[in-house]
């Protein structure tokens, strides 16, 4: 931790700058988790020690409730694990995530003691917990966790006050990560990483943090990695610069982004983006000439376009996809006329239409969509976003996948240049690029030599084998950067 120091920022409490230079792609530091936890809904499905979904998991003999990739993992969790399973054996049952990590991180200061943890640059004691800011609502949430922890906390261990209790819950309301999957697609769990708490939030941040799961297939174990936090360089960074993150997704107007800020975590963000409201016009954009449309005009396709947002999230949630695609080509009749090309409304129309005419393979189609939504997303987001990079892969295996090599090709070569910076040459995610990105070029090498040999390889290709498409689309958001029970 040496590269990063604590600092007193100008109303924003305590930040992290920089004690040397980075460039774009640098990992500034990397944390383990303080204490971390599966989501109660995942509990069999993901390992509970490095947070990897795998199709087969060894569950834990006493409990029966934590599940391991294998021995190795298991082994690893025991330290972590060892209280947490006696009492749930005492208990007669898990329960609810929040509770499984306070637990743990009151089982580490139990071990430990609340003073600095080695590598951390502040204590749990030192975070903020906002406990003072609850509205009613939350303080009866809060009560009800205190109490169920008492419920759960064996009276062998430590007794710590209910004052102390409470600035846990605290603690995790404000500060939780979210942990992904090790393709970084869906949020698996919650942890609590002190250093990380310490980075400011920027709707335009010079920072992006990535979940790595670590490694541990190795055979012996000096090779392995833990599970951990990176936080990585999206810009040139100079000494003395403060370190920032986005709490939420840039792809909002500024004002959603400050009501979500202020209601999440309690601060009215006074970045430039939001004090400027830059980009909103892009958001906002309508179609432009001599044919451009009235306020009125504009007012009915956007009440139209979150009327329609509603029932596609319902058709979504009951697996009715070609209601969904329906929709959508419905909506997009009506904005296209009215609304530009960069419009927050379009671009979500344009979005959910592509990955739904993927699951469905109707690639062409979902193409189109695809390109137009990139577009739009290159224009509005930092070039080295990591939701953009995402993006720009779907677009491309969109395009793959309809034979549209040129394009689909190009389209990976910009993603992979992206997730080298956001996520790394080592992460799964990237290391799956580069491998599409090696056919693509292959491919593309192929059709420029002989165009109809190409396609009559592809065609035949395609007869031995279906293709493989993206899972089943979810009805959830891209995993945020923290965690907010609902």
């Amino acid at each position: 931790m040496e590269s990063v120091e604590v600092f007193a920022t100008e109303g924003k409490g305590r930040g992290l700058k920089a004690q040397k230079e980075f460039l774009p792609g640098d990992v500034i530091f990397a944390e383990p988790a303080y204490a971390a936890v599966v989501f109660d809904s995942l509990t069999h499905v993901i390992c509970h020690t490095c947070f990897k979904r795998q199709e087969r998991l060894h569950r834990c003999g006493q409990c029966k409730f934590a599940y391991y990739c294998d021995r190795t993992c298991q082994r690893a969790a025991w330290l972590n694990h060892k209280n947490e399973c006696s009492a749930i054996k005492r208990h007669g049952k898990a329960p609810t995530e929040n509770i499984r990590l306070a637990a743990r991180i009151l089982w580490k200061i139990e071990r430990e003691g609340s003073g600095l943890s080695e590598g951390c640059l502040v204590s749990i004691d030192e975070l903020q917990n906002h406990v003072d800011s609850f509205g009613d609502e939350e303080k009866k949430e809060l009560r009800a966790d205190v109490e169920s922890f008492l419920e759960f906390w064996p009276p062998h261990c430590q007794q710590f006050g209910m004052q102390f209790i409470s600035h846990i819950f605290g603690v995790i309301s404000c500060n939780g990560f979210t942990l992904s999957d090790q393709r970084g697609l869906q949020a698996v769990g919650v942890g609590i990483f002190p250093n990380l708490c310490q980075a400011n939030h920027d709707c335009w941040p010079n920072c992006t943090v990535v979940f790595n799961n670590g490694n541990h297939e190795a055979v012996r174990s000096m090779f392995h990695t833990q599970m951990r936090i990176e936080l990585r360089a999206l810009n040139k960074i100079s000494p003395g610069d403060e370190l920032t993150v986005s709490y939420v997704d840039f792809l909002n107007l500024s004002e959603e982004r400050r009501k979500q800020l202020k209601k999440q975590y309690y601060f009215d963000c006074t970045c430039e983006h939001c004090k400027k409201q830059l980009k909103d016009d892009l958001m906002l954009a309508v179609k432009a000439g001599d044919s451009k449309p009235s306020a009125d005009v504009v007012k009915e396709v956007t009440q139209l376009s979150k009327d329609t947002l509603e029932k596609i999230n319902k058709a979504r949630m009951e697996g009715h996809y070609h209601e969904v695609v329906k929709l959508c080509r419905d909506c997009l009749k009506k904005q296209e006329p009215v609304l530009g090309d960069t419009n927050i409304y379009l671009l979500r129309i344009l979005s959910i239409a592509s990955e739904v005419l993927s699951y469905l393979q109707m690639f062409e189609e979902a193409a189109d969509y695809a390109k137009r939504m990139v577009d739009g997303y290159l224009k509005i987001y930092h070039p080295n976003n990591a939701q953009l990079g995402m993006a720009v892969m779907r677009a491309g295996v969109t395009h793959w996948h309809a034979g549209l090599i040129e394009a689909g090709h190009g389209l990976i070569c910009k993603a992979y240049a992206i997730l080298l910076i956001t996520h790394g040459p080592s992460h799964p995610i990237t290391k799956d690029l580069e491998v599409m990105r090696v056919q693509t070029e292959m491919e593309l090498r192929m059709f420029q030599q002989n165009e109809f040999m190409y396609y009559k390889m592809r065609e035949a290709a395609l007869k031995n084998q279906k293709i493989q498409v993206m899972p089943e689309p979810s009805n959830e958001n891209a995993p945020s950067l923290f965690h907010k029970k609902e």
